[in-house]
């Protein structure tokens, strides 16, 4: 930018000040010595002529000798007019007609040429002057003095005038230097010691000091510029200060979320149960790398939408909640509304939960817009989605074990049985079939035939119990989950019933182990057999409700009932029913419903979630 008053231009200034002030003076000085050039012979000249005329008063009247006396005046009277009409004479006059000094030198010249030469020339040599005479040379004389006044005096008034425009010069001159000084001392040594003291103030990292110079000049501008980069140096200060206080404050989280992650995976891989294992750890997550709430959800094959297994922050308690005194997850709705989820300005991160060619689910978690999620929070939250992936493959793969040796174990259990106590009851009935074809005779005979029925009865009984059995040991929970072994269940026993058999299900997904689930079906198969065999019914509907924390079965039927009284003799299904929810820890109930046929409920609490006996009261 071009400043309208620059410094350099400022001193330039000054210097053609001074410059000129001596031009001017010098200039001056020259004009006036050269008009007075050759006043002083003018002055010497005219002094002469005043004595000349009296030599030539006296001349003129001394006694001279004959012609050659006159030719003497003549000639002396010629070299006064030389003398009187002399160059240094005329050039000390001023040119201007009307001066007093040049009308006074005319007057000389004319009284001279008019009166007092002719007279000189006319006087008699010798002869007496005459009073006439000698006062028209007086009266020259006197012309010739004024005349050489006025010299003196113009050549004095022209030397004065020099010495005034030498004052006059050498005071502008002072006056000038003055200035300057001045204003150096006041805008370059001041602005130049105060950018020095904000330069050394910089250096010791103060950068309150400022310039604040007016004007438009370099030193102005530089102040300004001086200004502008301490304001810049302060507020780059602040922000590397800040960034440093940042990237501590970071790397503290980082350290605090890794010793969090590492006690964590302990717990995970310790503790089965995701959570109790992850739900504080994700909590404490939350406030180290201020985000939340985090939900954690399983992909499920049967299922449309992932399972949510996990939550930080909820309304409601979670239906996968396995201990009702436990409030870890619950918030109150007011709070909830200012956590930063979808609908209170917040986004959204998806991570993953793979292991390598398997996707088992997706963690959630939530931040505000405003702060963002730093590089080194995504990528704790990546471990974290990592150490979840490990140990819920883990999970997987030991209910996984524990079915296989489930399974095996029931397979050996079969086999065993299979091969004693079938190959007995088949030895048994064989028998009772030849004592069957013997001819018994007398009075017990009705006895005999009697017990032989119960033999008979009895064994075909324990023989049907025993293949259930065998069919119960090889059953083989091969499906995905319990809904689906349910289903094709449903199918195979409404292809025996000819009709329809309804199915009601809502249990969450993994809400049992791999026994309940091998238990729970195998009940429900019974319940289902009993209902074609012996209820003849029409209708047949299987209901499978998670009512937190309890899970309860029900197979209604419309069919005839149970008889009243006792069960059925020799019916052991309702027993092998009791036996096996003891093995749940429920119960089991058989009923006949009010609008006629039988309703089976079953009760009872999974063992993942033993640590739920009663719902706990609202506070």
């Amino acid at each position: 930018m071009k400043s309208r008053s620059p410094l350099v231009n400022r001193i330039a200034i000054v210097v053609c000040a001074v410059v000129l002030t001596s031009i001017v003076s010098m200039a001056t000085t020259l004009a006036v010595s050269k008009s007075i050039e050759g006043n002083a012979t003018a002055i010497n000249l005219a002094g002469a002529l005043r004595m000349g005329a009296f030599r030539l008063l006296s001349h003129v009247a001394s006694p001279g000798e004959g012609e050659a006396s006159e030719n003497s005046i003549q000639s002396l009277t010629s070299r006064y007019e030389l003398g009187l009409n002399d160059r240094n004479i005329v050039r000390s006059i001023p040119a201007a007609e009307d001066h007093p000094l040049a009308k006074q030198y005319q007057t000389i010249r004319s009284y001279w040429e008019q009166t007092l030469r002719p007279g000189l020339e006319a006087h008699p040599q010798g002869a007496p002057v005459s009073a006439e005479m000698l006062l028209a040379t007086e009266t020259y004389v006197s012309s010739v003095n004024q005349l050489v006044s006025m010299l003196e005096r113009r050549t004095e008034a022209r030397i004065g005038l020099l010495h005034l425009i030498q004052i006059i010069s050498l005071a502008f001159s002072i006056l000038i230097i003055v200035a300057l000084f001045v204003d150096l001392r006041n805008r370059v040594l001041k602005p130049l010691r105060k950018l020095v003291n904000i330069a050394g103030a910089v250096g010791e990292q103060d950068f309150t000091q400022k310039a604040n110079m007016k004007g438009s000049d370099e030193l102005a501008q530089l102040g300004s510029a001086f200004d502008q980069m301490s304001s810049e140096l302060a507020l780059t200060y602040y922000e590397l200060e800040e960034r440093a206080r940042s990237k501590t404050d970071e790397l503290e989280k980082s350290h605090a979320a890794l010793q969090l992650l590492h006690t964590a995976s302990r717990n995970l891989f310790a503790n089965h149960d995701l959570c109790s294992g992850a739900v504080p750890m994700l909590q404490e997550l939350e406030q180290l790398l201020d985000i939340g709430p985090i939900r954690l959800y399983l992909h499920d094959k049967e299922a449309a939408e992932p399972v949510q297994v996990v939550t930080t922050a909820s309304t409601d308690r979670p239906f996968y909640c396995r201990d009702h005194h436990c409030n870890a997850c619950l918030v109150t709705p007011e709070i909830y509304d200012e956590l930063p989820i979808e609908d209170n300005d917040g986004r959204r991160l998806l991570l993953p939960i793979r292991t390598p060619g398997k996707l088992l689910g997706t963690l959630e978690v939530w931040y505000p817009v405003e702060t963002g999620l730093s590089d080194t929070a995504r990528r704790l939250l990546e471990t974290l989605s990592d150490q979840l992936a490990t140990a819920i493959f883990l999970e997987r793969q030991i209910n996984e074990e524990q079915q296989l040796t489930l399974a095996e174990e029931r397979t050996v259990i079969a086999r065993e049985l299979h091969d004693s106590l079938a190959q007995s009851l088949s030895y048994l009935k064989m028998q009772v079939a030849r004592m069957r074809r013997l001819n018994i005779e007398g009075d017990q005979k009705s006895a005999h035939e009697s017990i032989l029925e119960e033999l008979s009865t009895g064994l075909n009984s324990a023989y049907r119990q025993l293949r259930e059995l065998l069919a119960t040991f090889r059953l083989k929970l091969d499906t995905p989950d319990l809904a689906t072994a349910l289903r094709k269940t449903i199918e195979e026993f409404s292809t025996r019933l000819g009709k329809p058999v309804g199915l009601n299900y809502n249990l969450p997904p993994q809400a049992l182990s791999p026994n309940e689930e091998i238990h729970t079906l195998q009940i429900i198969r019974e319940g289902l057999a009993n209902a074609v065999k012996h209820a003849d019914a029409t209708e047949v509907i299987v209901e499978i409700l998670f009512e937190s924390p309890q899970v309860k079965a029900k197979i209604r039927d419309n069919g005839k009932g149970l008889p009243v009284g006792e069960q059925p003799v020799n019916h052991y299904g309702l027993v092998i029913m009791q036996d096996r929810a003891r093995t749940l820890g429920g119960q089991i109930v058989v009923k006949n419903r009010d609008s006629g046929g039988v309703e089976v409920i079953l009760t009872f609490v999974p063992k993942s979630r033993h640590l739920i006996p009663t719902e706990a009261p609202s506070t």
